[in-house]
């Protein structure tokens, strides 16, 4: 007989292909984001676009906003009930978790403690991988 091991967690969730993400390679992000609103990837693209120029933190820090929460909508979408592993390994998930660290860094740097250590351990907790390469 087979059992179930009911301590497990949730199972990663793996998103689709953000077909913006090909798009970045040749455009600017902010033509993709126009492209493609609803894209992770291209939101956090325009995020680390920004940081990079050293553009004024609260402008990062709204891009990443952007992309972080249509990352939630598009996790929901595909299964994820709000917590669970949500793997770097797999490259769609990049744009979600590269938002999420652009998030807790631009919230460090206004002052937004607790956003920082919200979103840094949200981060943690859905990737240590991701945790480490974007924050570590």
């Amino acid at each position: 007989m087979s059992h179930m091991d009911l301590m497990a967690g949730p199972p990663p969730t793996h998103l689709p292909v953000d077909p913006a993400v090909a798009e970045l390679a040749t455009s600017s992000p902010a033509d993709v984001v126009r492209r493609h609103p609803d894209s992770p990837a291209a939101w956090a693209a325009l995020a680390g676009e920004a940081r990079e120029a050293s553009a004024d933190d609260v402008t990062v820090y709204a891009y990443a906003r952007v992309g972080y929460h249509r990352s939630l909508d598009n996790l929901r979408r595909n299964g994820w009930k709000g917590h669970g592993p949500v793997p770097w390994e797999h490259e769609p998930n990049r744009g979600f978790l590269t938002s999420l660290a652009l998030l807790a860094l631009s919230a460090r740097a206004i002052g937004e403690t607790h956003e920082w250590e919200r979103c840094s351990e949200f981060l943690r907790d859905s990737s240590p991988a991701a945790y480490d390469a974007l924050l570590g």
